[in-house]
């Protein structure tokens, strides 16, 4: 195969989980079609997500929660920083997680939401922005235990109330001459279980070949590009790839305008012991991580190297 699969998830899913399982074992991506989020919705978001950031920064800096690790509210400039990166991301963002009821057996693992109360809708359109996200999720499991030889089902109780969480990401337009090409995202893998990113089809998204080349993303609009997370990638003993990524400004004039996406990174459960999948390993491909680590210590590992936690 020479392209990154593109699928309908409103097929049945055993029609296309041999062709999206096949990109993510060689490229760790693929792009979803038909995935069941509401262009209205989508629609609705992304003006909520541009008016928030056009607020003025003092505003802005009030959602900014200190000692947080960026898990909630607002992320400003020149905080998060690609592992082994030398300079920071230019980007800043917004995160929104799962509310649990208090007295819940994970509610220690996840902080309450913040909510702006400058943009009208905000709190009611993300809710249902993060539920839609969700489920797309879920289906994008289900096609991936079918390509495993696993029960349709199986991951449902691994990510049931996980700490996943939405992120509203703006970077600025760049001013300067030697914008077009500069690094927006540095190389960098996902920690989590799968990521689900809207707004890729401003071009820019790329992703690191096996053969060590810049790879270009380019969905229709309105698609999904899911990739696998580190989390997935050592279920799976390596099999299926959490690839390196970046963003890169285009070139011409979309290189001096503000780029918006949304990506939702789905996360296990914060006491799912990730462990090696029986059926990954065989004789060319050896149990590589025999201990096995809960996803939550696995996530505070990995948000220490990259100056989140």
């Amino acid at each position: 195969m020479s392209e990154i699969a593109s699928v309908s998830i409103a097929r049945p899913l055993e029609e296309v989980a041999e062709e999206l399982g096949k990109s993510f074992e060689e490229y760790g991506f693929a792009v979803i079609r038909d995935h069941g989020i509401p262009q209205e919705l989508i629609d609705r978001a992304e003006a909520m997500s541009k008016q928030f950031f056009a607020l003025p920064t003092e505003t802005k800096q009030a959602y900014k929660i200190e000692g947080g690790g960026g898990a909630r509210g607002y992320t400003p400039f020149g905080v998060e920083t690609a592992k082994d990166a030398k300079v920071h991301d230019l980007k800043e963002f917004w995160h929104v997680g799962r509310e649990l009821p208090a007295g819940h057996p994970l509610a220690e693992y996840m902080a309450p939401n913040v909510w702006p109360d400058e943009v009208e809708g905000f709190r009611a359109t993300f809710s249902e922005l993060y539920a839609a996200f969700e489920k797309a999720g879920a289906r994008v499991l289900e096609a991936i235990a079918l390509h495993l030889g696993l029960p349709r089902e199986w991951f449902a109780r691994t990510v049931e109330d996980g700490n996943s969480v939405m992120r509203l990401l703006h970077y600025p337009p760049l001013t300067s001459k030697d914008a077009e090409g500069a690094i927006r995202a540095a190389a960098h893998g996902d920690i989590n279980t799968i990521t689900l990113l809207l707004g890729a089809e401003e071009a820019g998204l790329e992703l690191l070949t096996t053969k060590g080349e810049w790879k270009a993303i380019a969905p229709p609009p309105g698609a999904l590009v899911v990739n696998i997370g580190d989390m997935l990638d050592r279920l799976t003993n390596h099999r299926l790839r959490s690839t390196t990524h970046r963003v890169v400004n285009p070139k011409g004039e979309a290189a001096y305008r503000a780029r918006y996406s949304m990506p939702f990174f789905l996360h296990f459960r914060p006491d799912f012991a990730i462990e090696t999948l029986p059926g990954c390993i065989d004789p060319a491909r050896p149990e590589q991580h025999p201990e096995p680590i809960s996803s939550h210590e696995f996530l505070q590992q990995r948000l220490r190297e990259i100056k989140l936690a």
